[in-house]
């Protein structure tokens, strides 16, 4: 499993960082998600590819880029 660190400028409440995770899990059902609201950053650990983790993101509302 890799983390990746994700930078979600549009998730600003827990409805988001519900979207956000479901969107994750979505792609990789054993993934970990760790939401930062504060900073608007997403940790995750998957063995998902990272290009289907931000896809799945960006399908979901929230584009995101490295953290």
């Amino acid at each position: 499993m890799k983390v990746l660190k994700l930078n979600v400028p549009d998730m600003t409440c827990g409805h988001c960082a519900a979207a956000v995770t479901k969107a994750v899990k979505d792609v990789d059902a054993s993934a970990v998600v760790q939401v930062d609201l504060a900073t608007k950053t997403v940790a995750v650990s998957t063995a998902a590819d990272p290009s289907k983790v931000s896809a799945a993101l960006a399908d979901a509302g929230y584009p995101a880029r490295a953290a």
